[in-house]
């Protein structure tokens, strides 16, 4: 009998079971899965987490499942989406603890859609060390791998020299410290007083509920008019980052026009043969296909609001390049309100250039802003912005093919900013908290300081100069080989088996094959998540979008079964 190991019990892992399963193999195999956290949900998805956090993606936007749209290999395998399984309202933003029920289900649908000759066995305990075929549990226990797979999602990292100085710092001086970490395991115990927060997107989110409503408070009355009552528990909120602003409301909308076809113009065939750079090259194409779903939805869905008739309006936009002189012209001749224009430069760095005077002024600055945006991603009239949101998720799905190195990592943080932000009444929370001085806005440019007794921190913003007895970076841990945490992958790095490329994540093949440090692929050893170089970074796949995470699922699991002999 063969056998496979799987560390990582999490989506992923269930994934691969499950392409396993489409494929029927023959052979005799025992796969087996090794995660100390709970099959199909794992460490991130776990039950075991508050009840507050939420998903930042509607329930009819998440599936486990392929369908029509799968361009792969293996056989399409339809099943409900998150609404349908959990029978939840579709453009509702579950909690992760019913995000967890659907990933466990799905886990044990994949298990049982298995052929009668493979068998699973889960090992709840954490793999510590690979040595050649032999995999060693933290529970004394090994097993032996013909093929190995390492799914094993978000990983942590050792603390950089940065957050070592503020760790001592907080230490020597009573205060406290909370280095990058996932919301969920970060231990909030001892934030109390004026804290500062370093970071504005998800990770704040989530450290903005668990300190406010978590430690008792509640929030009265809807929209404008929702206000908090606070518990007393609370500590006072400072924050900050380098844009100053909040990641973008998630739309509450759906397309108003024609669904277009993407992609159309960021394709691998676009970048085929090509040296290229990725400011100057690879990004004026992605900002043209996300303007183009702008501008398609604009122009189908609300006509009135263009100049030209769309058709010609497409075919001049098609025949420019995004950053030239002539698109400039169109866009003023064909578009007459600037608020219906895409200018991504604006949107990356809204207070770049706005000073204030005082604190109270950025207060108010920022409390517009953030209102202006919910208001704008809760109105069809602005379904814009929606065909923009499609269009960059369809630039996610050419990565796997277009394999980019060295993109700038500015890159991703800017996909988070404007494509992965929280559900609008998150931001609705968020201005009845900052109305009721529980939280503060920083601004941007965001830095700070360790002093005698205190962290400080200000911006470029306004001269304000905040004083807290506590830091919390409110972002996940940077994670790279060099730095990594996890002891699997330490020890594979150890004796040479893994290498990481220029962005430090581990160089694997197309098929998902492990790369050693002599150039070398290791026929039997596979890395998938996001980790691994030609990594996919949605969470979870969108139905009917040929997600690239199914692709890379059904591509390994061939490989995979391949290599084992089917």
């Amino acid at each position: 009998m063969r056998s496979l190991v799987v560390i990582g019990g999490g989506p992923r892992a269930a994934g691969l079971l499950e392409r396993i399963a489409a494929h029927a193999p023959a052979l005799e195999l025992v796969v087996h899965v090794v995660d100390p956290f709970p099959a199909g949900a794992g460490r991130v998805w776990r039950h075991a987490q508050s009840p507050l956090l939420r998903m930042n993606s509607m329930a009819e936007d998440v599936t486990v499942f392929t369908d029509a749209s799968f361009t792969g290999l293996g056989p399409v395998r339809e099943g409900p989406s998150l609404a349908q399984w959990g029978d939840v309202d579709p453009t509702s933003f579950p909690s992760r603890q019913v995000q967890s029920g659907y990933l466990e289900w799905f886990f044990r649908h994949a298990v049982a859609s298995l052929p009668s000759n493979v068998t699973v066995r889960e090992h709840r305990a954490r793999a510590v060390r690979v040595t050649g075929r032999t995999v060693d549990l933290d529970d004394g226990s090994s097993l032996s791998a013909d093929v190995l797979v390492l799914a094993l999602g978000h990983l942590d990292a050792e603390p950089e020299p940065e957050h070592r100085k503020l760790a001592e710092h907080a230490s020597a001086h009573g205060l406290v410290y909370v280095p990058p970490l996932y919301s969920a395991d970060a231990d909030l115990s001892e934030v109390t007083g004026d804290v500062l927060l370093r970071g504005f997107g998800l990770a704040f989110i989530d450290l903005m509920v668990l300190l406010t409503e978590g430690r008792g408070g509640r929030f009265t009355g809807s929209g404008a008019d929702l206000r908090y009552v606070p518990s007393g528990a609370e500590p006072r909120l400072f924050v900050g980052s380098r844009r100053g602003v909040p990641y973008h409301s998630k739309t509450g909308y759906r397309l108003q026009g024609e669904r277009p076809v993407l992609p159309r113009f960021f394709t691998a065939a676009a970048l085929e043969g090509r040296s290229w750079d990725f400011r100057t090259d690879v990004w004026p194409l992605i900002a043209k296909e996300v303007a183009w779903g702008h501008y398609h939805e604009l122009g189908t869905g609300h006509p009135d609001r263009l100049r030209l008739p769309f058709a010609q309006f497409a075919a001049a936009f098609a025949a420019l390049p995004w950053y030239s002189r002539e698109m400039r012209e169109l866009e003023a001749r064909a578009v007459p309100d600037p608020a219906d224009r895409i200018d991504f430069e604006r949107l990356d760095r809204p207070l770049a250039g706005v000073t204030f005077e005082t604190g109270e002024e950025l207060q108010e600055h920022l409390r517009s802003y953030i209102a202006a945006d919910v208001a704008r991603r809760s109105d069809p009239r602005h379904s814009a912005d929606l065909g923009a949101f499609l269009a960059l998720l369809s630039v996610y799905g050419q990565l796997p093919d277009v394999r980019l190195r060295d993109a700038d990592p500015w890159w991703h943080g800017y996909f988070s900013y404007l494509a992965s932000g929280p559900p609008p009444d998150r931001l609705e929370e968020l201005l009845a908290l900052s109305r009721a001085g529980i939280v503060r806005f920083v601004g941007a440019d965001m830095w700070v300081e360790a002093v005698d007794g205190a962290f400080l921190a200000g911006s470029a913003t306004t001269p304000e100069v905040v004083r807290a007895n506590g830091l919390v970076e409110a972002r996940l841990p940077g994670h790279t080989l060099s730095r990594t945490a996890d002891p699997v992958l330490k020890s594979l790095r150890a004796n040479g088996a893994v290498s990481e490329d220029g962005d430090g994540f581990v160089r694997v093949t197309a098929e998902g094959r492990l790369i050693g440090e002599d150039g070398a692929v290791d026929p039997a050893r596979f890395a998938v998540g996001p980790y691994a170089a030609g990594r996919t970074f949605a969470a979870f796949a969108r139905p009917n979008t040929n997600a690239p995470a199914f692709r890379q699922n059904d591509v390994i699991a061939r490989t995979v079964l391949r290599q084992l002999g089917d």
